[in-house]
């Protein structure tokens, strides 16, 4: 996992505001019962300077993609200090940039950036920083951290080791256990990360034993036909981990063709027919594992705290964190009542 740090040229100012406010509490004659961490202000839902959010998501090719659209846009209205500048959402590198750079030049308060590719787009946020205009990135990180003020996104190798744990609690007692795996994109950082959580997990039940591994491409379509492969070639195994609702769709699709139903099945994302199966619990799918969406809203609270010169509520800091990674919670019978409404069509 990365390593983040803040900038220091941001937060000079205000640590020299913080330094003073203690060098007086520490040489006044006065005494102060409350520690001055107390009355810094916090984000709240009161309104407060008017602050303009850019914001340049994905392309909503994906549902998820579109839940972290859905979820930034219904956030920003919440406030009615807060003004949401929103691109088209965009795959296309170069596209991005540009409409990066619009906003840079709109001069908007601070950017909330989901890079198509971090890496690439690193260069737009330094820009962005450096034209004094904190960033929050948003999940996708970008390749420096002075090309970002804060960070947050979801836990992908936390991710397969929640998933590793569930699925072998359910099994510890079982000799011989064996489990299959559909992953993402193979090319992706993420998909190596959740299946070296998953790796992880799994160590430490050694009656377990993972007999077959696909990767599939996030797509229905892809799910069906590479699940359906893994059943060809797998006629006996207790559990399977499935990275992504959206192709555990085309998933489930060839379990029922193949009509299987002699193991457990565990998802990943959050989505609502996923939350929507577990609760009806009359097929394989128990569980899924979240990266939560909502992530997206988040953003929106952080980069409004940020335009208001505020902390975060809860946390004594005079300054929001540099980076927060989201927990990667299991979900079943159990609870999904309690997450139905942050599932993503």
């Amino acid at each position: 996992m990365p390593e983040f740090t803040s900038r220091r040229g941001l937060l000079f100012g205000t640590a020299a505001v913080s330094a003073g406010a203690l060098l007086v509490g520490c040489t006044s004659n006065e005494t102060k019962d409350d520690p001055a961490a107390d009355n810094q202000p916090a984000a709240d839902d009161k309104p407060g300077k008017a602050v303009t959010i850019g914001f340049a998501g994905p392309q909503a090719d994906h549902g998820w993609l579109n839940a972290i659209n859905q979820n930034a846009k219904s956030r920003a209205e919440r406030y009615e200090d807060v003004t949401l500048e929103i691109t088209e959402g965009s795959n296309d590198t170069a596209q991005q940039i540009g409409q990066i750079e619009t906003l840079i030049n709109k001069k908007v308060d601070v950017l909330v950036v989901l890079p198509a590719d971090g890496k690439a787009l690193t260069q737009v946020g330094l820009k962005a920083m450096r034209a004094g205009i904190p960033v929050v990135n948003l999940d996708r990180i970008f390749n420096s951290p002075q090309a970002y003020r804060c960070w947050i996104g979801g836990d992908n190798y936390g991710m397969g080791l929640n998933a590793g744990h569930y699925i072998g609690e359910k099994l510890k007692d079982k000799g011989d256990a064996r489990v299959i795996e559909l992953a993402g994109l193979d090319n992706l950082e993420l998909t190596k990360q959740r299946t070296k959580g998953f790796d992880d997990a799994l160590k430490n039940y050694p009656n377990i034993k993972k007999v077959a591994r696909q990767a599939a491409e996030f797509t229905v379509e892809s799910g069906q036909a590479k699940m359906a492969q893994l059943l060809q070639a797998q006629s006996n195994f207790d559990a399977l981990w499935n990275h992504d609702d959206d192709q555990g769709v085309g998933a489930l699709r060839a379990i029922e063709q193949a009509g299987r139903d002699d193991f457990l099945m565990v998802g990943g994302a959050g989505a609502l027919s996923a939350f929507q199966a577990i609760k009806k619990d009359d097929g394989v799918l128990k569980a899924t594992v979240l990266y939560p969406p909502t992530m997206a809203a988040s953003a929106i609270d952080l980069a409004r705290a940020l335009g208001q010169g505020k902390g975060v509520g809860g946390l004594a800091e005079f300054e929001i964190p540099s980076s927060l990674t989201l927990y990667s919670a299991v979900v079943d019978k159990d609870n999904v009542d309690q997450y139905m409404a942050t599932g993503f069509k």
